[in-house]
């Protein structure tokens, strides 16, 4: 490019301006030199009135092409520098613009991802609330059936403990029958507190299952003592028929003596056994109420959670309406966006092609530039070299020169002398030439006043003419023996008394013409 060499030149060293011209097509050394370039003096005649004219036209107009070379590249470079401006700043905003769109569609991502995870998490929030209401149902229901298991087993251990008070009583009927009048009363009443202990112990088992105690290593003594009171109870009554029995029987007395023994260890153990059962039932109490505690607390947070549950369905119902409002919303603004993609897309593709076309134009350019800076290397190298020769020649000039320039200073000398000299002559003859036209002047006024006498003299002429011709009719054939001689001024007949005047007068217009025709002649010349 024109532009880039115009750069390169203006960077490199200054030359000097007649070098320039020389490189740039001006006439060759030998053309420069001075005696050549003069305009030839005129070897006769009037010499030339102006000085001579030394060759600096070529070297102006050379300068001024020089100069709009310049213009041009110099134009041409602020043309280039502007595109790629413009190119970068296309560029630039196409950048811009497609980080802003990664950054917008970034955030919509951000936030479709939150909504999706949010929704996932509601989603796992409302399996979680399903799966525990689903869970409390299931244990709600086994609570109720715990329930009625436990209300049937009560049921029927109050029908077992009713008919096992019914043959308590007939047996404490029996044994009072028999143990009327025998000293030792003490295991009868220990046997009626055995019984309302038992009593005490049914209550206490149905309120224990009542209250829904899962304690089965004391569930399991509650039984095992109840059955060992059970069979205390059968072989009290089969001590009572020995009893009686030993009535009939003197002799096992001493027997029955020894069981009573028995018992009263027996009894002695079974208070121990009852002391330990109630520190164990006042244990199962307080664990009781603990539990009844428990349950309460339970049953509210049960309902807590329900209401909880119920709250979040409602909020869930809300989230879901929101979501599907910001759903379509979203579809709504995607077909939109959708459609902005494609039109940005073919945008893209558009501005892509023209990016393409201009970084080929570049690349091309570029490769211009890299040969024209090429190009301005060799030029370089051949400016240096023609500034060597220049400065060669130069040298050899100079000598020339100085002898020339003497030849010249001498003839402009002389051409000085003969420009006085012509100056002066000049002035002469410019005086005479005033003189001359002040003659011119008087001689012409002189014309004038001597055409006016002319004109004058016609018109006499003429009426003389006429009076001639009326004066030769007057006189009629009678003058024509008289000898008749021609005039040639007139062209008419005269007589030849009147010829001489006549003569002498053309001879007076002669002699009195002949000095305006003299002064007439150098006005025409």
């Amino acid at each position: 490019m024109s532009q880039s060499t115009s750069s390169r030149l203006a960077d490199s060293p200054q030359l000097s301006k007649s070098s320039l011209l020389n490189i740039l097509g001006s006439p060759q050394p030998e053309r420069m030199s001075l005696p050549d370039s003069m305009p030839p003096t005129p070897k006769s005649g009037t010499p030339s009135p102006g000085p001579p004219q030394l060759p600096l036209l070529g070297a102006v107009c050379l300068d001024s092409d020089w100069e709009s070379r310049e213009e041009l590249r110099l134009r041409e470079l602020e043309e280039a520098r502007a595109r790629a401006a413009q190119m970068e700043k296309t560029m630039r905003w196409w950048s811009d613009c497609t980080a802003n769109w990664r950054e917008k569609w970034s955030k919509v991502r951000a936030e479709r991802n939150k909504a999706r995870e949010e929704v996932r998490q509601l989603r796992q929030k409302l399996e979680t609330l399903t799966k525990e209401l689903t869970s409390l149902k299931r244990e709600r229901q086994e609570v109720l059936n715990e329930n009625e298991q436990l209300g049937k087993e009560v049921a029927r251990l109050k029908g077992e403990g009713e008919e096992e008070k019914e043959k308590e009583l007939d047996n404490k009927v029996a044994s009072e029958k028999e143990n009327d009048g025998s000293p030792d009363q003490e295991p009868v009443r220990d046997v009626g507190s055995d019984k309302l202990a038992r009593n005490k112990e049914f209550e206490l088992m149905e309120n224990i299952l009542k209250s829904k105690q899962e304690g089965s290593e004391w569930d399991q003594r509650s039984v095992v003592s109840v059955r060992t009171s059970f069979t205390r109870q059968e072989r009290n009554r089969l001590l009572w028929e020995d009893m009686s029995v030993i009535e009939e029987d003197a002799t096992k007395v001493t027997a029955l003596k020894l069981r009573l023994d028995e018992s009263q260890k027996v009894l002695l153990k079974e208070r121990e056994d009852k002391l330990s059962l109630s520190k164990n039932i006042e244990k199962l109490e307080g664990e009781l109420s603990q539990w009844k505690i428990k349950y309460e607390e339970l049953n509210k947070n049960k309902q807590e959670v329900l209401k909880q549950l119920n709250i979040l369905k409602e909020l869930h119902q809300d989230e879901l309406g929101r979501i599907s409002e910001d759903l379509e919303d979203e579809l709504g603004a995607r077909s939109s966006m959708d459609k902005k993609l494609a039109e940005l897309r073919t945008e893209m593709e558009r501005l892509q092609a023209e990016n393409a076309a201009e970084w080929g134009k570049r690349e091309r350019l570029e490769t211009e530039k890299l040969n024209l800076e090429r190009e301005n290397k060799k030029l370089r190298a051949q400016i240096e070299d023609l500034e060597e020769v220049l400065a060669r020649k130069r040298r050899q000039t100079a000598s020339a020169l100085d002898t020339d320039l003497k030849t010249i200073q001498t003839e402009l000398f002389e051409k000085n002398k003969e420009l006085a000299d012509l100056k002066h002559i000049h002035t002469k003859l410019k005086k005479q030439y005033q003189e001359k036209t002040a003659e011119l002047a008087h001689a012409n006024r002189r014309v004038e006043q001597h055409e006016g006498e002319v004109k004058k003299l016609r018109l006499r002429v003429e009426e003389l003419k006429k009076e001639l011709a009326q004066a030769e009719d007057e006189v009629g054939p009678c003058t024509h023996a008289l000898p008749i001689t021609p005039v040639q001024g007139g062209g008419s007949l005269q007589s030849p008394v009147e010829s001489p005047s006549a003569k002498n007068w053309d001879l007076r217009l002669a002699i009195q013409m002949s000095p305006l025709i003299s002064s007439s002649d150098p006005q025409s010349l």
